[in-house]
């Protein structure tokens, strides 16, 4: 059995489910991009691959993750498919397990994926956990955005949710990929179930905005606002790119030199002087 997440987080709380049921053992995968942002293409080409990298490259530029694109700290999704493809024709009584939380970014990684694993109907399962209740720590109802947010024990219930992805899906879904590539937008948010609404780049700017204030603050402390506070959020890689076009553009005051988000502050826009015509 090979399970298949699209968050760090959710691994480590899939180790500790696999402790508790030995039926779960296997092999994790992580798909490590996140789809819900940037370019996808209509098509799976070396060009389409290749745009997308150096979309990346650009995003990243001057930050933490500056060069991780090329360095080989992150695996390669291309290389971690064409892997998994590869195992399950050498054992054709090997499955695969893929789990997908009430979040645009396992969604997106879901769609990425499924297409790539259409010669093995039959083997491939799919655990989407969509709006299913569960028990939290303090033994409460709620209802997981993400699948790290379940407590391991409650892994012994959700596995008895896969079920094979259908013909049906196996045709419809990558077809629905292939629709929102030609869209040609930047941003991807899930509406309830399974669909997928996209828009430009500049979605989370206006809500971004809200955050910086007339006080100087942190780059790092506007972001963390954001990602605590706002209705949609994403990576913070991409709202540090959004926050410096933003500043860019003379959508805020900065001091500092424009690299980490700890390295320069902002604040909200100062107004330009008016001239007081009784004055001169």
């Amino acid at each position: 059995m090979i399970h298949i997440v699209f968050q760090l987080d959710d691994i480590r709380v899939l180790k500790e489910a696999m402790v508790l049921d030995d039926s779960m053992r296997g092999e994790i995968l992580q798909i490590v991009d996140d789809f819900a942002v940037g370019p996808i293409g209509a098509t799976f080409s070396a060009e389409a691959v290749e745009n997308r990298k150096q979309w990346w490259r650009t995003i990243l530029a001057g930050g933490d993750y500056d060069g991780i694109v090329d360095d080989g700290s992150v695996k390669d999704d291309q290389r971690t498919v064409m892997t998994l493809c590869e195992k399950l024709e050498a054992d054709p009584g090997e499955t695969v397990w893929i789990w997908a939380a009430q979040n645009k970014h396992d969604v997106c990684g879901y769609y990425w994926l499924i297409s790539r694993l259409k010669n093995f109907a039959g083997r491939i399962f799919i655990l989407y956990l969509n709006n299913l209740p569960f028990i939290n720590t303090k033994g409460h109802i709620f209802y997981p955005d993400n699948l790290y947010d379940i407590p391991p024990k409650e892994f012994l219930k959700a596995r008895k949710l896969a079920r094979p992805v259908t013909l049906s899906e196996f045709e419809v879904d990558p077809d629905e990929w292939v629709r929102l590539g030609n869209e040609d937008k930047g941003v991807r948010i899930l509406e309830g179930g399974k669909k997928l609404v996209q828009y430009d780049y500049d979605y989370y700017d206006g809500e971004l905005l809200g955050f910086i204030t007339n006080d100087w603050q942190k780059a790092s402390k506007v972001i963390h606002h954001f990602l605590a506070k706002a209705k949609q959020i994403t990576g913070d890689a991409f709202i540090l790119w959004r926050l410096k076009l933003l500043i860019a553009a003379g959508g805020a005051d900065v001091q500092g030199e424009l690299r980490n988000m700890k390295d320069f502050e902002v604040k909200s826009r100062a107004a330009e002087p008016v001239a007081d015509p009784l004055s001169s």
